[in-house]
């Protein structure tokens, strides 16, 4: 039993394990004990300003001093910059933000619109997915943590991944006709025809094995929809604000989706924040109907101006185009430092988001981080599931950045060394 008197999220309480932090700056964290960490994940990849950015300290506690409650319908100028700001950086035709408290939010509320404007039920996603923790974003969800709350939302329909390393439709990408794509074709045909409000996808899978589609496969998904009068959302909540080494994660695809959903970045995880850009092709439908959708806390003032400082610190520090000259040191300095074994499987990413397959046992990993501790070299990564992320902060350092893939690197390379290594499951991303 926990000794605090409030739960862990995504454990038995029984097993959880407590991070006691102190503070921050830049792309270190530091704990009780004395430790400094340097992040490599973002902490829950919302990190992407770093920490103790005295910029963001400074703009939450000027809107607490002016204006530091409003009701979902109030106007104020931190609601107003934002949402203008949120749709100069959305692709054009976009003209409506809809505020929410977090990225699942974004989601629910995404999902809502999709039902209200199409008059449909139906939404297809797919099976290595995450896309938040509240029932509808969930029963999107493709990882473990849905069936363990099923029946979720009716409606429902998964599709195969575009895996191109472990091809679930058994082709190559030198040689494919991009079957994942022509997959979600397939399935709006057979559900029939005017019953799929939407399709939600990740612009890049995340968290569940970092898979980057092949470029074609956006395009092929957005002819689907639009043959089948069905909207296409991008789930931006990871992969938006600079992670992919742009501002949206679709942008590397060369597509116009309908609805992008965004947060975690948003505030760099300064404050509670999500929001649905909505093009208007389907905001002007709510000029004369009901958009039956709303939250307390719409547009807080305070996360309305944590957002609006965070995009004013992306452009001032050119963080986005940072993010896509990491993102190659990155990608370069995981492929000389990792070894090679049965356990390391292939290595996917884009900008500072990057994947790769391995699987341990776990007296393994408590030897990696024992490893770790040994070279006084304290990393956050996520060791989860048949794929570590490394997703830091956009404005960690290069030389930091090498010298944390580096440590990772050797440190793997003794456990693999030793008995504790444990090949990968072909079934696993």
């Amino acid at each position: 039993m926990s000794e605090y008197p409030f739960f862990f999220t995504w454990t038995a309480q029984e097993r959880a394990t407590p991070v006691y932090l102190r503070g921050g700056e830049g792309a270190y964290f530091d704990t009780d004990d004395g430790q400094r960490w340097l992040d490599l994940g973002s902490f829950s990849y919302q990190a992407n300003l770093g920490h103790g950015h005295p910029r963001m300290a400074e703009a939450i506690a000027r809107q607490a001093h002016s204006l530091s409650l409003a009701m979902p319908d109030a106007v104020f100028p931190a609601k107003v910059e934002l949402a203008e700001r949120l749709l100069d950086l959305a692709p054009d035709g976009f003209s409506r933000v809809f505020f929410t408290l977090g990225g699942a939010e974004a989601i629910e509320n995404a999902i809502k619109i999709a039902r209200l404007a199409t008059g449909r039920h139906k939404l297809v996603s797919r099976y290595r997915s995450y896309h938040g923790a509240t029932m509808g974003a969930l029963s999107l969800s493709g990882d473990w943590r849905r069936p363990l709350l099923e029946p979720g939302l009716p409606g429902v329909i998964h599709a195969l991944d575009c895996y191109c390393d472990r091809c679930p439709f058994g082709q190559t990408l030198a040689s494919c006709k991009r079957e994942c794509a022509r997959h979600i074709g397939d399935i709006l045909t057979l559900e029939g025809p005017g019953t799929v409000a939407a399709v939600v996808l990740e612009p890049v899978v995340g968290a569940n094995g970092v898979l980057v589609p092949p470029v074609e496969y956006w395009p092929m998904v957005r002819e689907a929809c639009d043959q089948h009068g069905t909207l296409l959302v991008a789930d931006e909540v990871l992969t938006g604000f600079g992670r992919t080494g742009l501002g949206f994660g679709f942008e590397h695809f060369d597509v116009v989706p309908d609805l992008i959903c965004v947060a975690k970045g948003l505030t760099g995880g300064y404050a509670p924040l999500g929001a649905v850009l909505v093009h208007d092709r389907v905001a002007a439908r709510f000029d004369r109907d009901t958009l039956a959708c709303g939250l307390t806390n719409y547009a807080h003032p305070i996360s309305c101006a944590a957002g609006l400082e965070a995009i004013r610190i992306y452009h001032d520090e050119h963080l986005f185009e940072r993010a896509a000259a990491l993102g190659l040191v990155l990608r370069d300095a995981l492929a000389s430092t990792l070894p090679a074994h049965d356990s390391v499987g292939p290595m996917r990413g884009l900008g500072l988001l990057y994947g790769v397959e391995l699987m341990l046992a776990p007296d393994a990993w408590t030897a990696l981080s024992a490893g770790l501790a040994a070279r006084r070299l304290f990393l956050h990564v996520y060791p989860g599931r048949g794929t570590v992320v490394f997703a830091p902060p956009l404005c960690i350092d290069e030389d930091d950045l090498r010298a944390g893939v580096t440590g990772f690197g050797e440190a793997l390379r003794e456990v693999l060394a030793g008995p504790t290594a444990e090949p990968p499951a072909a079934s696993q991303p």
